[in-house]
C-alpha cells in the first residue's frame, strides 16, 4: 500500500512492480499524478507548480527519468512526438531595486555597478569579516547565510525573500534548511563558477562538478512535470499495479508496531473502503499520518506531530500580451523564474512558462506567467477570492514595472496545501517522532511531507528507491532512507572520484 501518487510514491510503485512480485496499490487523494510535481492544464496553458527542473547529481535518477521519457535528439524531435524530454537552458535572476541581478549572486562588474560603490564596499567588508569571524555555533538560517555571504549581502538578497517564503524571521528557522538547500553555495564558489564559465565552451549535461544551485542546463518533459508522473502511473498499471485516485486515507490500522491496513474515503461517492497489505509507504503529511494512526501514540509524539507547521502556496496564472521587461537587445526575457526581492509587494517569485517549455503555452505570441505567493492556510491571502487574488497579482507586477494590467487576457488561481514542511517550531522535536514511527516495522516514510523534509523531487525519488532496495535485500533498518539528502552523494557537493 502506497499513500500518495507524488514522485516518491510512484517511484516506489514502479520500482516494486518492475523488480519484484510485490503488488503495489497506490492511493491518491486528488485526481492528479505527481503531487506538487503535477501539471495543471488551464485552457491548453499548463502550469508547473513551483517549477521542477529535472536535474540530479544521482546517475540513477537521471537514467530513470530518461528511461521513462527519452531525451530529445536528431532521431527524437519534440515537434514530431510528445513522449520526449527537452534539454533546457537554466536562467533565474533576482529582481531588486527595479533591476535584474544574476541568481545565484555573482559579483561581476555589472552587479557591482547596479549595487553602487557604497553598497558594494559594505558587502565586501562584511563578507571579509564573516570569513574571518564566522558565527559559532551555526544554529539558525540567519547564521548560515551570514557565514557564507556576509551580513550585508544576506540583508540585501536573502533575508526578505526567505522571510516571504517562510513567514517567520530567518533567526527563527533552523540552519538545517540551508544545509539541505544551498549547502555548497558561497560567494567563493559563485565567483569560481563564473570564471570557469568564461573558459568553458561546452558542459556535460550531468554537470557533476557544478553546485546544484549553479547548474546551467536541465531536462524537462515536453508538457511539464506531470507528464512524467502520468507516464509512470500508466506503466505501474500496465505492469499489474493499481492506482486509485479520489481516495483520502483517514485511518491506519495497527497491531502492535505493525500496520495491517488503511481505511480511505472517496469524497465523490461517500464510499469508505479498507485496503489490506503487508508493506506500507506513506508520503502523506506526518501531522495527518499521526492523526490517522489507530495505535497507542505517546502524548509527546502526538503533540509534536500536531504542532508541526507547513507553508502553503498560491500560484496565479496570467496570460498576457507582453511583459514590460526585456533583454538588453529588446528580445523577450529568457528567465525560467525570477525571484522578487522587492519589499513593497507580496509576490515571491515569477515563473515564465514559455521558457520552461514552449509547449506549455497554447498561443506562442503571448506570455503565460505564474506569480507565486507563500502563505498559511486560511490567512488573508489564502482566503482571498480568486477575482481579488488575480487583481492583486496584476497590480503588484504593475507596481514594480513588469506588467501593464490592461494586457492581461485570462487568469486562474491554484492553491496548494502543505507545500513546504517548516523547519521551525515543533521541528526541533522531530527526532523522537521519527524514531517512534520508524518502530513500525512495515511502515516506510518517503517524500517531502512524508519525511517532513524540504526535498527536491530527485531526493524524494531516491528515498523511495533506497526503501525498496532495503526491502528486497531483507534489510529492516531505515537509516539509509533518512540519509538521503544529508550525505554528500545525495547533496549539492560532489564526492571525489576514486583513482
Amino acid at each position: 500500500m502506497i499513500i500518495g501518487a507524488g514522485p516518491a510514491g510512484l517511484t516506489a510503485a514502479l520500482e516494486l512492480v518492475e523488480r519484484s512480485d510485490i503488488h503495489p496499490v497506490v492511493i491518491e487523494k486528488s485526481r492528479h499524478m505527481g503531487g506538487i510535481a503535477r501539471t495543471i492544464n488551464y485552457k491548453g496553458n499548463r502550469i508547473d507548480i513551483g517549477g521542477h527542473r529535472f536535474f540530479s547529481k544521482s546517475d540513477r535518477v537521471m537514467q530513470w527519468w530518461e528511461k521513462i521519457l527519452p531525451l530529445e535528439g536528431p532521431d527524437l524531435r519534440p515537434e514530431e512526438t510528445d513522449r520526449v524530454m527537452l534539454v533546457r537552458s537554466r536562467r533565474s535572476r533576482i529582481y531588486y531595486l527595479r533591476r535584474f541581478f544574476d541568481y545565484p549572486i555573482r559579483l561581476t562588474p555589472d552587479t557591482l555597478a547596479k549595487l553602487g560603490f557604497r553598497r558594494t564596499s559594505k558587502i565586501g567588508l562584511s563578507y571579509l569579516r564573516s570569513a574571518a569571524f564566522p558565527i559559532r555555533p551555526e544554529t539558525t538560517l540567519e547564521d548560515f547565510f551570514i557565514n557564507r555571504f556576509g551580513r550585508e549581502l544576506y540583508k540585501t538578497f536573502f533575508r526578505d525573500y526567505t522571510e516571504k517564503v517562510w513567514g517567520v524571521p530567518c533567526s527563527k528557522i533552523s540552519a538545517e534548511w540551508g544545509a539541505q538547500r544551498v549547502k555548497g553555495l558561497s560567494i567563493a564558489k559563485s565567483v569560481a563558477h563564473f570564471l570557469r564559465g568564461l573558459l568553458r565552451r561546452h558542459q556535460d549535461l550531468r554537470q557533476k562538478s557544478t553546485e546544484t544551485s549553479l547548474i546551467e542546463r536541465f531536462l524537462y518533459p515536453k508538457y511539464g512535470p506531470g507528464q512524467m508522473w502520468e507516464e509512470v502511473a500508466r506503466r505501474v498499471q500496465a505492469a499489474g499495479g493499481e492506482v486509485h485516485t479520489g481516495w483520502e486515507v483517514v485511518a491506519l490500522h495497527a497491531d502492535g508496531f505493525r500496520i495491517t491496513g488503511v481505511s480511505a474515503i472517496n469524497h465523490a461517492t461517500g464510499e469508505r473502503r479498507r485496503f489490506e497489505g503487508e508493506l506500507f509507504f506513506s508520503s502523506m503529511a506526518v501531522k495527518d499520518l499521526v492523526r490517522s494512526l489507530n495505535a497507542e501514540v505517546p502524548s509527546e509524539v502526538r503533540s509534536t506531530a500536531e504542532e508541526l507547521q507547513y507553508r502553503d502556496f498560491i500560484t496565479v496564472g496570467l496570460l498576457v500580451d507582453r511583459l514590460e521587461v526585456h533583454e538588453p537587445d529588446g528580445s523577450p526575457i529568457r528567465d525560467n523564474w525570477i525571484y522578487i526581492q522587492e519589499p513593497d509587494v507580496r509576490v515571491g517569485r515569477l515563473q515564465i512558462f514559455n521558457n520552461w517549455s514552449p509547449y506549455l503555452v497554447s498561443d506562442s505570441s503571448r506570455f503565460w506567467i505564474g506569480l507565486e505567493y507563500f502563505c498559511f492556510e486560511n490567512d488573508d491571502l489564502w482566503s482571498l477570492p480568486d477575482a481579488e487574488m488575480i487583481k492583486l497579482a496584476a497590480a503588484e507586477l504593475a507596481r514594480i514595472g513588469m506588467l501593464n494590467p490592461d494586457l492581461v487576457r485570462d487568469a486562474t488561481v491554484i492553491r496548494v496545501q502543505k507545500t513546504y514542511p517548516a523547519y521551525y517550531g515543533a521541528y526541533a522535536r522531530f527526532g523522537p517522532l521519527r524514531q517512534y514511527l520508524d518502530r513500525f516495522e512495515n511502515l516506510y516514510l518517503i517524500g517531502r511531507n512524508g519525511m517532513h523534509r524540504y526535498n527536491n523531487q530527485d531526493h524524494s525519488m531516491l528515498a523511495a528507491m533506497v526503501a525498496v532496495d532495503g526491502i528486497l535485500a531483507g534489510n529492516e533498518s531505515k537509516a539509509a532512507i533518512w540519509a538521503v539528502n544529508t550525505e554528500e552523494e545525495y547533496h549539492e557537493e560532489k564526492r571525489p572520484a576514486a583513482d
